[in-house]
């Protein structure tokens, strides 16, 4: 039997204490450090912590690594348009989720037979002059028949706008940042 999808995912490079504060084992965590791939220590303290915590743990572009730190999935960036074994990930019952912006990107994901993709940016972003916005992500959403998550440009002020979509769940990197980010969003209690 497959794991369940969390409908928080926190996106992260770095062992960030202040990720950890959080009280709710519906969170997903996935590990996606590109510049510093050898640090091995850093992510079994964040593996360890997961474990602890009750969050699930997922490698970003790497399922060596994956297996190597029993994570529960890995994630797929929108760059990595190769075809994954997907036998060898159901022998080891790994969630697979990816991202995407568009829609030929989406059937890329779905051939790779991810169990989820991120769709993105649904806001304003500074690295992109543009995004989806709430009518094109649903529709976009709504012509597949797999979880889509939120992700891009979420954040205190916009949060609540997540309740027009038809989303699985939402990844963020900055809102999680900020100690009080998904406190004022109303999300979390102090």
């Amino acid at each position: 039997m497959h794991k369940s999808l969390p409908k928080i995912f926190i996106f992260l490079k770095q062992l960030n204490p202040i990720l950890f504060n959080y009280n709710n084992t519906n969170i997903g965590i996935i590990y996606r450090n590109y510049e510093n791939k050898k640090n091995d220590n850093e992510l079994n303290k964040i593996a360890k912590i997961c474990k602890k915590k009750r969050y699930k743990l997922f490698i970003a572009n790497d399922l060596k690594l994956a297996v190597k730190v029993k994570a529960d999935g890995i994630y797929i960036p929108s760059f990595n348009k190769n075809i994954v074994n997907s036998i060898g990930l159901n022998n080891k019952k790994l969630l697979v989720i990816g991202s995407a912006h568009n829609q030929k990107e989406i059937k890329i994901k779905i051939a790779q037979k991810c169990n989820a993709i991120f769709l993105s940016p649904i806001f304003p972003i500074t690295k992109s002059e543009t995004y989806l916005g709430i009518n094109k992500f649903n529709l976009l959403s709504n012509l597949n028949n797999i979880n889509i998550l939120a992700l891009g440009g979420i954040n205190e002020n916009n949060y609540s706008k997540l309740k027009m979509l038809k989303i699985a769940g939402f990844g963020g990197i900055s809102l999680f940042k900020k100690k009080t980010g998904l406190i004022k969003a109303g999300f979390f209690k102090e």
